[in-house]
């Protein structure tokens, strides 16, 4: 079996919805039932922009911003990207993927008793907080970002605003997106997190699977 690349060179985004936003607006559902075809590498790179790749080199406190917001422009929500050739970490900078397990964690970026709905969908996306990027941003330094509590409303949210960025970018390519949980004890050990990281939730992307005709099983 071919080892999986250590870098995946995402090409450079280039987006060209075929919604306008009302549209896509209107569109944007929950989809489960996710085909096994892969996304092509243009798409995937899309996707990856589209959910916290970088916008502007001169973002909120001198640093680069995001299609995301983010509290304090902390940037504390890591997108770690499961294929079937292995998981890799998203680097938005570069716009580039790392190799962060040379597995196929799809299975585990879902939550248990779910893992049967679009087990084969070709991407899952896993979203992680790092409490110290929170905690020491460049930005704001508000008392709130080193109080767990506040913290956690933080990064929920910034999940959120994230996921939402997926969906409307699912609605306006014709793809279908997922956010559901994750299996986060295994993933947490798969992926060798540090106690300061927060496996939080998984969302999953592909092609819609094709109804069935009428007489077909």
């Amino acid at each position: 079996m071919r080892k999986p690349d250590q870098v995946i060179e995402l090409a450079k985004p280039a987006l060209k919805p075929t919604l306008s936003l009302t549209k896509a607006l209107q569109g944007r559902k929950t989809t489960r039932e996710i085909s096994d075809k892969k996304l092509p590498p243009q798409t995937l790179s899309n996707l990856l922009w589209a959910a916290g790749g970088v916008n502007r080199k001169k973002g909120p406190f001198g640093v680069a911003g995001r299609t995301a917001a983010s509290a304090s422009n902390s940037q504390e929500i890591d997108i770690y990207v499961a294929l079937r050739e292995g998981t890799y970490l998203y680097d938005p900078l570069a716009h580039r993927l790392g190799l962060a397990v040379p597995e196929d964690l799809r299975g585990l970026a879902i939550g248990r008793g779910q893992a049967s709905t679009g087990a084969s969908a070709p991407v899952r996306l896993i979203y992680v907080a790092d409490i110290d990027k929170l905690a020491n941003t460049s930005g704001y330094q508000e008392p709130g970002l080193r109080d767990p509590d506040v913290q956690r409303s933080y990064y929920f949210v910034d999940t959120g605003l994230i996921a939402a960025n997926v969906y409307l970018f699912a609605a306006s390519f014709g793809l279908a997106a997922w956010f559901h949980n994750c299996d986060k004890p295994g993933l947490f050990a798969k992926l060798n997190l540090r106690t300061d990281q927060r496996l939080l939730f998984g969302q999953t992307v592909g092609y819609p699977t094709k109804p069935r005709k009428r007489g077909t099983r």
